[in-house]
């Protein structure tokens, strides 16, 4: 009896089984359907038209949560390059977003700077920030990296929370909102637009960034960071680009939310912010871009589903995120040409030796 019990419960698990590999080889499907070039520029064609259209026919609440996907998109964008494309773990992303935010921040309360003139500041003093704790900590690797960059994150929100520049715990409040050619800025409809072509341009660096030399440089880093060092690639300097490029990311992100907002506090730059941007990354799949917008999307979109059940939607939220990492532990749309042999990996590095 106990033997046709067991024979019973395997039967099902096998079934199930079956089931979940279906699944997994339709998606993987689909997912090898858009990387070709034609589908993907026809899907994201009508995407894009839709996209254009939407605010027309939205709500305000929809609006707001649609321009939060695209400020995630941004700034999960920005984390790929460092931790998908170079293998970087980073832990306190949030900070680069900080120093966009308060430079547009401070020199427009400040000084009465145009909007505009300040996105190219924030821009070189997040390259300068990138450059400042890349030098000395990139030789570091794996859990070592991760903890310095904890600790700049947390040292950029609290020299914020106590500098009198910055208003301190209070923050900048009254940050005027630009206009661009005559129109003014304030509409829900016009930060998401700002924010769409915000994120249509970083989507646009990044696969120019990923078909690069550069690119195939951080790839062979993160498949094997001896063999790339062996083959002569400058390991230290190819990482700190991609230490500086993604915190360019953050910093505009930082800086357009800023004057959305029209105030910002140390509040803002939680670690908790770190940690949904790595995890966005993670669950939508590192290195692949379409991916990381899928994580993007889920991270913002998911719990405003479930907001009607309150304080359990984290919970559920959680659960969901637990079966989708036991399932797919590479990501949503994980990046394929990650699993390849050893003897690819070191003609890649052969053949990208700057």
């Amino acid at each position: 009896m106990k033997e046709n019990q067991v024979g019973v419960q395997t039967a099902d698990t096998q079934t199930a089984a079956k089931k979940v590999n279906t699944l997994v080889q339709i998606t993987d499907r689909l997912y090898e359907l858009f990387d070709n070039i034609k589908i993907r520029f026809s899907v994201l064609a009508v995407a894009l038209a839709v996209l254009l259209y939407l605010p027309m026919r939205s709500s305000m609440y929809f609006m707001e949560v649609m321009t939060n996907v695209w400020f995630y998109v941004v700034m999960c964008l920005g984390l790929n390059i460092i931790v998908g494309f170079a293998g970087l773990l980073s832990l306190g992303y949030a900070a680069f977003f900080a120093v966009g935010a308060y430079t547009t921040g401070i020199l427009i309360l400040k000084y009465g700077m145009s909007f505009w003139l300040t996105l190219p500041i924030s821009a070189l003093m997040a390259v300068l920030a990138g450059l400042a704790i890349g030098t000395p900590t990139l030789k570091l690797r794996s859990d070592y990296l991760a903890i310095v960059t904890l600790g700049f994150g947390e040292m950029t929100r609290l020299a914020a929370r106590n500098m009198a520049i910055t208003g301190r715990a209070t923050g900048l409040v009254g940050i005027s909102r630009p206009y661009f050619f005559g129109l003014h800025l304030y509409k829900i409809n016009h930060y998401y637009y700002a924010f769409l072509a915000l994120a249509i341009l970083s989507i646009f660096v990044s696969y120019r960034l990923m078909d690069s030399r550069l690119g195939r440089a951080w790839k062979c880093i993160r498949e094997d960071e001896d063999a790339a060092e062996a083959m002569g690639i400058n390991v230290v300097a190819i990482r700190l680009y991609a230490f500086v490029l993604g915190s360019v990311f953050g910093a505009l992100a930082g800086s357009f939310m800023a004057v959305k907002m029209t105030a910002i506090s140390p509040d803002s730059f939680l670690f908790t912010q770190s940690v949904n941007i790595l995890l966005a990354v993670v669950l939508g799949g590192m290195g692949k871009i379409p991916g990381v917008i899928l994580g993007a999307f889920v991270m913002v979109i998911f719990p405003e589903v479930f907001r009607g059940i309150g304080q359990y939607r984290m919970l559920i939220f959680g659960l969901v995120l637990l079966i989708l990492m036991i399932y797919r532990p590479q990501g949503l749309w994980p990046d394929r040409s990650g699993t390849i042999s050893s003897k690819v990996k070191d003609k890649t590095c052969k053949d990208e030796v700057i």
